[in-house]
């Protein structure tokens, strides 16, 4: 994907604010073992949409200043609490002969015809909707598959399970070397009380008992005397 940016000379609150006012987005390109880092504004509304697409998160952007077109990630950014305004983008520059850790998206498919869910009367759930992967960045996925047509009830799909493409690798960390991804389960529903003993159990509060009943005889013999 392009990304068109160009050169921010002016930095500093007040001039990203005036930025953000004319219809800009400040950002910064950085990495690179012989490049320094380059503040950078884009054209927010074409940022904006573009940050609604898939692809713009997990592949590697044709970043170009100047007529000059960079290889970069899309590493982070900031939208205002409450408003859709982007406030800052952060991008990194890639190297062609050095590996890349990224989050990649999963893509569940054929869940709906699966035994589990057909016949089985299971739910699927999505436990991860990405895992982090390793790879050159010419190897990188735009997104993982996940079939889980042969999922069958009580079954979970963990990480290691899922097929990588050539080149890539997945990256587990101690605390969670084989994590669930996704599972089939029968949902559990709550018995509805059986009306005719509700009924009785509604009559028998609402009547008294011989001893209150007692109690309470006693009560309007005393109010007598």
């Amino acid at each position: 994907m392009k990304v068109v940016a160009f050169e921010r000379s002016v930095q500093g609150t007040g001039a990203s604010r005036r930025l953000r006012n004319s219809g800009k987005t400040p950002g910064i390109l950085y990495g690179g073992k012989t490049e320094n880092p380059r503040a950078i504004e884009l054209d927010h509304n074409a940022l904006f949409h573009a940050l609604r697409k898939e692809a713009f998160h997990s592949s590697i952007l044709d970043i170009e200043i100047g007529g000059k077109t960079q290889k970069a990630l899309l590493r982070d950014y900031q939208m205002h609490p409450f408003k859709p305004l982007v406030l800052h983008i952060d991008f990194q520059r890639v190297s062609a002969t050095e590996k890349i850790h990224m989050r990649i998206p999963l893509h569940f498919t054929n869940a709906e015809q699966s035994d589990a869910v057909k016949f089985g009367g299971a739910v699927v759930s999505h436990i991860a909707n990405d895992l982090e992967i390793t790879c050159l960045p010419a190897d990188l996925p735009e997104f993982l598959e996940v079939n889980l047509g042969s999922i069958v009830v009580g079954q979970s799909i963990h990480a290691k399970e899922v097929p990588l493409p050539k080149g890539v690798s997945l990256v587990l960390h101690v605390e969670q070397e084989n994590p669930v991804i996704a599972n089939a389960r029968i949902p559990t529903v709550k018995a509805e009380p059986d009306p005719a003993e509700a009924a009785t159990a509604l009559a028998a509060a609402a009547t008294p008992t011989a001893t209150e009943g007692a109690e309470a005889g006693k009560e309007k013999e005393s109010e007598k005397k």
